[in-house]
Protein backbone atom coordinates (compact mmCIF):
# COMPACT_ATOMS: atom_id res chain seq x y z
CA UNK A 1 0.00 0.00 0.00
CA UNK A 2 1.39 3.22 -0.88
CA UNK A 3 2.01 6.04 2.41
CA UNK A 4 -0.27 8.23 3.51
CA UNK A 5 2.10 10.07 5.96
CA UNK A 6 4.07 12.91 5.81
CA UNK A 7 4.01 15.74 3.13
CA UNK A 8 1.63 15.56 0.14
CA UNK A 9 2.98 14.05 -2.12
CA UNK A 10 -0.02 14.45 -4.70
CA UNK A 11 -3.58 15.68 -4.53
CA UNK A 12 -6.01 14.31 -7.36
CA UNK A 13 -8.16 17.44 -6.92
CA UNK A 14 -5.70 20.09 -7.68
CA UNK A 15 -3.60 22.69 -5.76
CA UNK A 16 -5.55 23.60 -2.43
CA UNK A 17 -4.25 27.42 -3.25
CA UNK A 18 -7.00 27.50 -5.79
CA UNK A 19 -4.71 29.72 -7.75
CA UNK A 20 -4.94 27.60 -10.63
CA UNK A 21 -7.98 26.26 -11.07
CA UNK A 22 -10.95 28.07 -12.64
CA UNK A 23 -14.02 28.95 -11.71
CA UNK A 24 -16.22 27.75 -14.39
CA UNK A 25 -17.57 23.63 -14.38
CA UNK A 26 -16.60 21.31 -16.23
CA UNK A 27 -19.06 20.31 -19.66
CA UNK A 28 -20.86 17.64 -18.44
CA UNK A 29 -21.38 14.83 -20.97
CA UNK A 30 -23.50 12.68 -19.06
CA UNK A 31 -23.65 9.24 -18.34
CA UNK A 32 -22.47 6.21 -20.97
CA UNK A 33 -24.84 3.74 -21.74
CA UNK A 34 -24.59 0.36 -19.22
CA UNK A 35 -27.43 -2.19 -18.84
CA UNK A 36 -26.92 -1.97 -15.27
CA UNK A 37 -27.96 1.58 -14.76
CA UNK A 38 -29.46 2.24 -18.02
CA UNK A 39 -32.88 1.92 -16.59
CA UNK A 40 -32.14 4.31 -13.68
CA UNK A 41 -31.81 7.28 -15.41
CA UNK A 42 -35.57 8.19 -16.25
CA UNK A 43 -35.82 8.32 -12.37
CA UNK A 44 -32.62 9.16 -10.80
CA UNK A 45 -31.05 12.02 -12.40
CA UNK A 46 -30.89 15.45 -10.71
CA UNK A 47 -31.91 14.03 -7.01
CA UNK A 48 -31.61 15.01 -3.76
CA UNK A 49 -28.73 17.53 -2.36
CA UNK A 50 -25.53 17.50 -2.29
CA UNK A 51 -23.72 18.92 1.12
CA UNK A 52 -19.39 19.12 0.90
CA UNK A 53 -17.91 17.81 3.88
CA UNK A 54 -16.03 20.12 5.97
CA UNK A 55 -12.36 19.63 7.53
CA UNK A 56 -11.80 19.21 10.87
CA UNK A 57 -9.83 22.52 10.67
CA UNK A 58 -13.10 24.22 9.67
CA UNK A 59 -15.00 22.74 12.14
CA UNK A 60 -13.39 23.40 15.04
CA UNK A 61 -10.63 26.00 14.41
CA UNK A 62 -12.15 28.66 11.99
CA UNK A 63 -12.86 31.26 15.19
CA UNK A 64 -9.91 30.46 16.92
CA UNK A 65 -8.30 34.23 18.52
CA UNK A 66 -4.90 34.91 19.86
CA UNK A 67 -3.14 37.64 21.70
CA UNK A 68 -0.83 40.15 19.53
CA UNK A 69 0.87 42.87 20.40
CA UNK A 70 0.26 46.49 18.37
CA UNK A 71 2.44 49.96 18.26
CA UNK A 72 1.60 53.36 16.58
CA UNK A 73 4.17 55.56 14.98
CA UNK A 74 3.72 59.00 13.08
CA UNK A 75 2.98 57.73 9.58
CA UNK A 76 6.58 58.82 8.59
CA UNK A 77 8.32 56.42 10.81
CA UNK A 78 6.10 53.52 9.94
CA UNK A 79 9.12 52.03 7.80
CA UNK A 80 11.67 52.07 10.41
CA UNK A 81 9.25 50.88 12.86
CA UNK A 82 8.30 48.23 10.83
CA UNK A 83 11.77 46.88 9.50
CA UNK A 84 12.64 47.25 13.49
CA UNK A 85 10.14 44.90 14.15
CA UNK A 86 10.64 42.23 11.18
CA UNK A 87 14.38 41.31 12.47
CA UNK A 88 12.08 40.03 15.48
CA UNK A 89 10.83 37.09 14.13
CA UNK A 90 12.91 34.24 13.84
CA UNK A 91 12.02 33.86 9.82
CA UNK A 92 14.19 36.59 9.24
CA UNK A 93 11.46 38.61 8.00
CA UNK A 94 8.53 36.49 6.75
CA UNK A 95 5.34 37.92 8.22
CA UNK A 96 3.67 35.29 10.81
CA UNK A 97 -0.09 36.99 10.21
CA UNK A 98 -0.78 37.56 6.32
CA UNK A 99 -4.34 37.62 6.79
CA UNK A 100 -4.11 41.01 9.26
CA UNK A 101 -3.16 44.37 7.97
CA UNK A 102 0.30 45.19 8.86
CA UNK A 103 -0.83 48.46 9.36
CA UNK A 104 -3.69 50.35 10.28
CA UNK A 105 -4.93 54.02 10.16
CA UNK A 106 -7.00 55.16 13.25
CA UNK A 107 -10.17 55.65 11.32
CA UNK A 108 -9.85 51.69 9.90
CA UNK A 109 -9.31 50.27 13.93
CA UNK A 110 -12.59 48.51 15.16
CA UNK A 111 -15.01 50.80 17.15
CA UNK A 112 -13.88 49.30 20.67
CA UNK A 113 -10.46 49.75 19.85
CA UNK A 114 -10.90 53.46 19.07
CA UNK A 115 -13.16 54.09 22.24
CA UNK A 116 -10.45 52.42 24.50
CA UNK A 117 -7.55 54.09 22.91
CA UNK A 118 -8.74 57.57 23.16
CA UNK A 119 -9.51 57.44 26.51
CA UNK A 120 -6.15 56.32 27.56
CA UNK A 121 -3.99 59.37 27.34
CA UNK A 122 -4.42 62.56 25.80
CA UNK A 123 -1.94 61.36 22.95
CA UNK A 124 -4.64 59.22 21.83
CA UNK A 125 -7.51 61.47 22.33
CA UNK A 126 -5.33 63.60 20.00
CA UNK A 127 -4.80 60.82 17.53
CA UNK A 128 -8.63 60.14 17.20
CA UNK A 129 -10.19 63.13 17.58
CA UNK A 130 -7.92 65.09 14.75
CA UNK A 131 -6.70 64.80 11.07
CA UNK A 132 -4.25 62.08 12.49
CA UNK A 133 -0.58 61.45 10.94
CA UNK A 134 0.13 58.12 12.88
CA UNK A 135 -0.84 54.68 11.92
CA UNK A 136 -1.06 52.08 14.43
CA UNK A 137 1.19 48.35 13.07
CA UNK A 138 0.84 44.56 14.48
CA UNK A 139 3.95 43.77 16.08
CA UNK A 140 3.53 40.09 16.69
CA UNK A 141 2.38 37.31 18.26
CA UNK A 142 2.26 37.61 22.73
CA UNK A 143 3.09 34.00 22.53
CA UNK A 144 6.69 34.69 20.16
CA UNK A 145 7.23 37.90 20.99
CA UNK A 146 7.86 39.91 24.67
CA UNK A 147 6.67 43.79 25.56
CA UNK A 148 9.89 44.11 26.74
CA UNK A 149 11.18 42.88 23.19
CA UNK A 150 9.18 45.35 21.13
CA UNK A 151 10.24 47.78 23.63
CA UNK A 152 13.99 47.03 22.85
CA UNK A 153 13.27 47.07 19.65
CA UNK A 154 11.76 50.31 19.57
CA UNK A 155 14.15 52.05 21.37
CA UNK A 156 16.31 53.72 18.44
CA UNK A 157 13.28 55.43 16.65
CA UNK A 158 13.38 59.17 18.33
CA UNK A 159 9.92 59.49 16.82
CA UNK A 160 8.66 57.30 19.44
CA UNK A 161 10.20 59.04 22.43
CA UNK A 162 11.13 56.93 25.53
CA UNK A 163 7.77 55.17 26.24
CA UNK A 164 6.41 53.63 23.02
CA UNK A 165 2.52 52.50 22.72
CA UNK A 166 2.72 49.08 23.13
CA UNK A 167 -0.82 47.21 23.61
CA UNK A 168 -2.27 43.69 23.80
CA UNK A 169 -5.35 42.96 21.23
CA UNK A 170 -7.26 39.86 20.18
CA UNK A 171 -6.89 38.62 16.45
CA UNK A 172 -8.31 35.57 14.66
CA UNK A 173 -5.49 33.03 14.63
CA UNK A 174 -6.47 31.92 10.75
CA UNK A 175 -7.30 32.99 7.10
CA UNK A 176 -11.43 33.99 6.56
CA UNK A 177 -12.55 31.58 4.00
CA UNK A 178 -14.99 34.23 2.80
CA UNK A 179 -15.61 38.09 2.09
CA UNK A 180 -18.24 38.70 4.47
CA UNK A 181 -16.08 36.63 7.30
CA UNK A 182 -13.16 39.05 6.70
CA UNK A 183 -15.05 41.92 7.01
CA UNK A 184 -17.28 40.77 10.15
CA UNK A 185 -13.47 40.13 11.57
CA UNK A 186 -12.51 43.74 10.31
CA UNK A 187 -15.42 44.89 12.80
CA UNK A 188 -14.46 42.82 15.86
CA UNK A 189 -10.67 42.23 15.80
CA UNK A 190 -8.36 44.14 13.30
CA UNK A 191 -8.62 44.71 9.31
CA UNK A 192 -8.17 41.23 7.71
CA UNK A 193 -7.75 40.85 4.70
CA UNK A 194 -9.83 37.68 2.41
CA UNK A 195 -7.56 36.27 -0.50
CA UNK A 196 -9.99 33.90 -2.27
CA UNK A 197 -8.72 30.75 -0.67
CA UNK A 198 -9.77 28.35 2.07
CA UNK A 199 -6.75 27.98 4.78
CA UNK A 200 -8.74 25.06 6.28
CA UNK A 201 -9.65 23.24 3.18
CA UNK A 202 -10.60 22.66 -0.22
CA UNK A 203 -10.54 25.78 -2.23
CA UNK A 204 -14.11 27.05 -1.93
CA UNK A 205 -14.22 27.28 -5.83
CA UNK A 206 -12.47 23.44 -6.05
CA UNK A 207 -15.89 22.32 -4.41
CA UNK A 208 -18.00 24.29 -6.12
CA UNK A 209 -16.67 22.97 -9.30
CA UNK A 210 -16.51 19.18 -8.13
CA UNK A 211 -20.19 19.63 -6.76
CA UNK A 212 -21.23 21.33 -10.23
CA UNK A 213 -19.16 18.21 -12.11
CA UNK A 214 -21.18 15.67 -9.95
CA UNK A 215 -24.60 16.98 -9.27
CA UNK A 216 -26.66 15.48 -12.22
CA UNK A 217 -25.96 12.01 -11.74
CA UNK A 218 -24.76 11.29 -8.09
CA UNK A 219 -28.16 10.64 -7.45
CA UNK A 220 -28.35 7.69 -10.21
CA UNK A 221 -25.03 6.40 -8.68
CA UNK A 222 -26.37 6.21 -5.33
CA UNK A 223 -29.73 4.54 -6.31
CA UNK A 224 -27.60 1.75 -7.95
CA UNK A 225 -25.80 1.63 -4.63
CA UNK A 226 -28.76 1.74 -3.02
CA UNK A 227 -29.97 -1.04 -5.02
CA UNK A 228 -26.89 -3.65 -4.35
CA UNK A 229 -27.15 -2.91 -0.49
CA UNK A 230 -30.78 -4.45 -0.89
CA UNK A 231 -29.29 -7.26 -3.19
CA UNK A 232 -26.96 -7.74 -0.50
CA UNK A 233 -29.15 -8.04 2.32
CA UNK A 234 -31.88 -10.02 0.18
CA UNK A 235 -28.76 -12.62 0.10
CA UNK A 236 -27.90 -12.79 3.04
CA UNK A 237 -24.75 -11.92 2.76
CA UNK A 238 -24.41 -8.74 5.06
CA UNK A 239 -26.38 -5.71 6.11
CA UNK A 240 -28.08 -3.39 3.74
CA UNK A 241 -24.86 -1.08 2.33
CA UNK A 242 -23.71 -1.17 -0.97
CA UNK A 243 -20.70 0.95 -2.63
CA UNK A 244 -20.09 2.08 -6.26
CA UNK A 245 -16.55 3.40 -7.87
CA UNK A 246 -17.48 6.01 -11.24
CA UNK A 247 -14.60 7.01 -13.43
CA UNK A 248 -15.89 10.04 -15.24
CA UNK A 249 -13.53 11.51 -18.07
CA UNK A 250 -14.17 13.58 -21.69
CA UNK A 251 -16.88 10.94 -22.51
CA UNK A 252 -19.05 10.85 -19.62
CA UNK A 253 -19.15 8.88 -15.92
CA UNK A 254 -18.88 5.29 -16.43
CA UNK A 255 -19.58 2.25 -14.11
CA UNK A 256 -16.09 0.49 -12.71
CA UNK A 257 -17.21 -1.13 -10.10
CA UNK A 258 -19.50 -1.89 -7.56
CA UNK A 259 -20.21 -4.35 -4.52
CA UNK A 260 -22.33 -5.12 -1.56
CA UNK A 261 -21.31 -5.74 2.29
CA UNK A 262 -20.76 -9.50 2.75
CA UNK A 263 -19.99 -9.64 6.54
CA UNK A 264 -22.29 -12.28 6.57
CA UNK A 265 -21.52 -14.21 4.34
CA UNK A 266 -18.29 -16.52 6.04
CA UNK A 267 -19.06 -17.60 8.75
CA UNK A 268 -17.19 -20.08 11.69
CA UNK A 269 -19.18 -23.02 13.72
CA UNK A 270 -22.33 -20.49 13.15
CA UNK A 271 -20.99 -17.55 14.51
CA UNK A 272 -20.64 -14.86 11.93
CA UNK A 273 -16.95 -13.66 11.84
CA UNK A 274 -17.87 -9.73 10.76
CA UNK A 275 -14.44 -9.10 8.94
CA UNK A 276 -13.90 -5.64 8.40
CA UNK A 277 -12.47 -6.63 5.04
CA UNK A 278 -15.34 -7.72 3.86
CA UNK A 279 -17.18 -3.97 4.14
CA UNK A 280 -18.78 -2.93 0.93
CA UNK A 281 -16.16 -0.12 0.10
CA UNK A 282 -13.04 -2.20 0.29
CA UNK A 283 -14.63 -5.07 -1.43
CA UNK A 284 -15.60 -2.62 -4.39
CA UNK A 285 -11.51 -1.23 -4.28
CA UNK A 286 -10.78 -4.70 -4.48
CA UNK A 287 -12.67 -5.62 -7.71
CA UNK A 288 -11.59 -2.40 -9.12
CA UNK A 289 -7.78 -3.91 -8.74
CA UNK A 290 -8.93 -7.32 -9.83
CA UNK A 291 -9.68 -5.41 -12.94
CA UNK A 292 -6.57 -4.46 -13.41
CA UNK A 293 -4.58 -7.36 -12.63
CA UNK A 294 -7.25 -9.17 -15.35
CA UNK A 295 -5.89 -6.65 -17.74
CA UNK A 296 -2.32 -7.16 -17.04
CA UNK A 297 -2.58 -10.86 -17.52
CA UNK A 298 -4.41 -11.01 -20.60
CA UNK A 299 -1.69 -8.36 -21.93
CA UNK A 300 1.00 -11.13 -20.56
CA UNK A 301 -0.32 -14.00 -22.09
CA UNK A 302 -1.79 -15.67 -18.61
CA UNK A 303 -4.75 -17.49 -18.65
CA UNK A 304 -7.40 -16.56 -16.53
CA UNK A 305 -7.58 -19.94 -14.79
CA UNK A 306 -4.05 -19.55 -13.54
CA UNK A 307 -4.40 -16.55 -11.51
CA UNK A 308 -6.27 -16.32 -8.52
CA UNK A 309 -7.55 -13.02 -8.32
CA UNK A 310 -9.40 -12.88 -4.96
CA UNK A 311 -9.30 -14.20 -1.17
CA UNK A 312 -11.26 -15.42 1.28
CA UNK A 313 -10.52 -12.77 3.69
CA UNK A 314 -11.59 -9.78 1.45
CA UNK A 315 -14.57 -11.62 0.29
CA UNK A 316 -14.20 -9.60 -3.09
CA UNK A 317 -15.30 -12.22 -5.22
CA UNK A 318 -18.74 -11.45 -6.78
CA UNK A 319 -21.34 -13.10 -4.94
CA UNK A 320 -24.64 -11.68 -5.98
CA UNK A 321 -25.63 -10.75 -9.33
CA UNK A 322 -25.17 -7.08 -9.98
CA UNK A 323 -21.91 -7.38 -8.28
CA UNK A 324 -21.35 -10.40 -11.29
CA UNK A 325 -22.97 -8.46 -13.83
CA UNK A 326 -20.40 -5.45 -13.15
CA UNK A 327 -17.09 -7.50 -12.75
CA UNK A 328 -17.47 -9.04 -16.23
CA UNK A 329 -16.99 -5.50 -17.50
CA UNK A 330 -13.63 -4.65 -17.96
CA UNK A 331 -12.00 -1.35 -16.04
CA UNK A 332 -12.35 1.99 -18.58
CA UNK A 333 -8.86 3.20 -17.60
CA UNK A 334 -5.83 0.54 -17.96
CA UNK A 335 -3.47 2.77 -16.63
CA UNK A 336 -2.66 4.89 -13.55
CA UNK A 337 -2.76 3.74 -9.89
CA UNK A 338 -5.76 1.53 -8.43
CA UNK A 339 -8.19 4.39 -8.20
CA UNK A 340 -6.76 7.59 -8.96
CA UNK A 341 -9.14 10.23 -9.45
CA UNK A 342 -12.36 7.69 -9.30
CA UNK A 343 -15.38 8.72 -7.90
CA UNK A 344 -16.70 6.24 -5.13
CA UNK A 345 -20.39 6.48 -3.99
CA UNK A 346 -21.50 4.63 -1.14
CA UNK A 347 -25.02 4.31 0.87
CA UNK A 348 -23.30 4.64 4.57
CA UNK A 349 -20.06 7.16 5.94
CA UNK A 350 -17.13 4.27 5.40
CA UNK A 351 -15.90 4.01 8.51
CA UNK A 352 -11.70 4.41 9.55
CA UNK A 353 -10.49 1.00 8.04
CA UNK A 354 -12.41 1.44 4.71
CA UNK A 355 -11.61 5.76 4.96
CA UNK A 356 -7.79 5.12 4.63
CA UNK A 357 -8.49 2.56 2.55
CA UNK A 358 -10.15 5.24 0.13
CA UNK A 359 -7.24 7.55 0.25
CA UNK A 360 -4.67 4.40 -0.13
CA UNK A 361 -6.25 3.73 -3.47
CA UNK A 362 -5.78 7.72 -4.31
CA UNK A 363 -9.98 8.07 -4.48
CA UNK A 364 -10.88 11.87 -6.22
CA UNK A 365 -14.21 12.00 -4.77
CA UNK A 366 -16.34 10.14 -2.19
CA UNK A 367 -20.00 10.63 -1.83
CA UNK A 368 -22.65 8.94 0.94
CA UNK A 369 -26.07 9.10 2.32
CA UNK A 370 -26.12 7.69 5.69
CA UNK A 371 -23.99 9.71 8.37
CA UNK A 372 -22.56 7.09 11.02
CA UNK A 373 -21.94 9.54 14.11
CA UNK A 374 -20.57 7.01 15.89
CA UNK A 375 -18.04 5.03 13.98
CA UNK A 376 -17.78 6.87 10.18
CA UNK A 377 -14.37 8.24 9.03
CA UNK A 378 -14.59 10.73 6.61
CA UNK A 379 -17.23 13.46 8.52
CA UNK A 380 -15.21 15.75 11.36
CA UNK A 381 -18.18 16.97 13.07
CA UNK A 382 -18.46 15.87 16.95
CA UNK A 383 -20.03 12.66 17.21
CA UNK A 384 -22.93 11.92 19.06
CA UNK A 385 -23.69 10.24 22.25
CA UNK A 386 -20.43 11.04 23.37
CA UNK A 387 -18.55 9.37 20.50
CA UNK A 388 -15.86 11.75 20.32
CA UNK A 389 -14.95 14.20 17.71
CA UNK A 390 -15.25 13.02 13.91
CA UNK A 391 -11.29 12.87 11.98
CA UNK A 392 -12.60 14.13 8.97
CA UNK A 393 -10.06 11.91 6.99
CA UNK A 394 -10.91 13.28 3.53
CA UNK A 395 -8.56 16.05 4.37
CA UNK A 396 -6.22 15.66 6.63
CA UNK A 397 -2.66 18.20 6.71
CA UNK A 398 -0.57 15.69 7.68
CA UNK A 399 -1.84 13.03 5.52
CA UNK A 400 -0.58 12.85 2.02
CA UNK A 401 -3.34 12.48 0.01
CA UNK A 402 -6.68 14.51 -0.15
CA UNK A 403 -10.09 14.58 -1.55
CA UNK A 404 -13.73 15.99 -2.08
CA UNK A 405 -16.18 14.51 -0.33
CA UNK A 406 -20.04 15.30 0.31
CA UNK A 407 -23.21 13.88 2.09
CA UNK A 408 -26.30 13.54 0.16
CA UNK A 409 -29.31 13.96 0.81
CA UNK A 410 -31.45 10.79 0.21
CA UNK A 411 -34.21 11.32 -2.15
CA UNK A 412 -36.49 9.05 -4.89
CA UNK A 413 -34.12 6.05 -3.13
CA UNK A 414 -35.58 3.47 -1.39
CA UNK A 415 -35.38 3.48 2.81
CA UNK A 416 -32.63 0.98 3.65
CA UNK A 417 -33.53 -0.94 7.09
CA UNK A 418 -31.68 0.69 9.70
CA UNK A 419 -28.30 -0.56 11.52
CA UNK A 420 -26.80 -0.24 15.14
CA UNK A 421 -25.29 3.41 15.26
CA UNK A 422 -22.02 1.47 16.47
CA UNK A 423 -21.56 -0.61 13.35
CA UNK A 424 -18.45 -0.04 11.16
CA UNK A 425 -19.68 0.45 7.36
Amino acid sequence: MADVTGPKACHTTGDASGEDLQSFPLPNPGVLPNPIVDDLKANHLNKGVLIPLKTTQEVRQDHSTIQAYITRAPTKSANDVITALRALRPEGGANPLPHLRTCAKPTDLPAHLKTQFMNDDPVGRQIHTAKSTWIYIIAGEAREVSREDIILALSGIEALGNKPFIAAITIPLLAPTSQVQAALWSSQYWPTVYRKNNPLGPHPSMVGRGTDEIKEDASLWMALAHRVALQAKAAGIGEAMGAVIVQRGENGAELVGLAGDARKHQECNGAILNNTLTHCVLRAISMVAQKLVRHEHREAGIASEAANLYYDCFQDKPLIELERQCFEQDHPNKDGYLCHGLELYVTHEPCVACSMGILHSRMGKAVFCHHMGRTGGLGSDDRSDGGGRGLGLFWRRELNWSLLAWAWERENVPQLPPIDPTTHV
